[in-house]
């Protein structure tokens, strides 16, 4: 048991060191593709990745299930991405940056009130103290030079950005309730936020331009957005979130920050100045509070 809750842990980390390194992947697509474009065409090529990995047709889904697999496409793939994309053009990245990282807490509530007895995590007080810890690392960073300015539409946006990324944890977490395996359930999950954004398509200037893939840069990129970014890291986010449970999982999201710094520096050359320093070691002493009581024991173990 203990040996499958590390793997937990190692599955969050490695997901989280993945996807906070995805901004040099997106910023290089961002100069010929829009955001919309990159979306769609990574998801679709995560969806055919797992297709490829496990042919096999997930079986005997009831309606009910359907419909989790249904919300959790619309939320964790479709609105989640969609909003934070959209809240970057009315906003500051860095805005967008500190407001996401409120995940967890929302997570956690989301868990408390629509969570059945036996999915229930229990929160202490260092879950509450490392989350307002990682916020403040989390704002060092994010703001870093920068000016706070308050941009209501696109602020909005992010929150409920971060929010339906709560809500996808949530069901994500009762999907694993039903035993399928994690490959199956996230390409389940891919399909249903595929066909949610396809609407979406037709507003947002979406262009297919298949030919753009013809520069070995774009094609490099997108391969690691959509072979690594989305379909291993939902596959193995989902496993997390299966072992671990959402709230516990959830607080790996004040990291995503943390990575993007490390990154910057070593691979863009960017500095390292003193405030991202101390924003660095807040919201990593943040993620360590909340996973962790006074004793050093977890403490986000289910009721019972």
């Amino acid at each position: 048991m203990e040996s499958r809750r590390s793997a937990g842990h190692l599955a969050a980390l490695f997901t989280i060191l993945i996807w906070g390194t995805t901004f040099i992947s997106t910023k290089v697509l961002l100069v010929d593709f829009q955001p919309v474009e990159i979306l769609f065409f990574r998801f679709v090529m995560g969806f055919l990745a797992l297709f490829a990995v496990c042919p096999r047709r997930l079986k005997a889904v009831g309606l009910r299930q359907e419909a989790f697999f249904a919300l959790a496409g619309l939320c964790g793939i479709c609105l989640y991405y969609l909003l934070e994309n959209i809240a970057l053009t009315y906003t500051l990245a860095c805005n967008v940056g500190v407001i996401i990282s409120v995940a967890p807490f929302f997570t956690a509530i989301l868990s408390r009130v629509f969570a059945h007895e036996k999915d229930k995590e229990k929160l202490s007080a260092n879950f509450f103290v490392g989350f307002l810890v990682a916020m403040v690392g989390v704002a060092f960073i994010s703001f870093n030079g920068a000016k706070l300015e308050l941009n209501p539409m696109g602020d909005i946006l992010a929150i409920l950005a971060a929010f339906t990324w709560s809500c996808y944890s949530i069901l994500a977490r009762k999907i694993s309730g039903f035993g399928y395996p994690v490959v199956l359930a996230t390409r389940r999950t891919f399909f249903y936020g595929i066909v949610f954004m396809i609407p979406a398509l037709f507003f947002l200037d979406f262009q297919m331009g298949l030919e753009r893939f013809a520069d070995a840069m774009y094609l490099l990129n997108i391969l690691y957005l959509g072979l690594g970014a989305s379909a291993l890291c939902f596959v193995t986010w989902n496993f997390a979130v299966k072992v671990l449970g959402a709230v516990k999982t959830s607080v790996y999201i004040y990291m995503v920050p943390v990575v993007t710094v490390i990154t910057s520096a070593v691979a863009l050359k960017e500095p390292m100045t003193g405030i991202l320093a101390v924003g660095t070691a807040l919201a990593v002493a943040g993620l360590f509070l909340s996973e962790y009581d006074g004793k050093g024991k977890k403490f986000c173990k289910k009721d019972g």
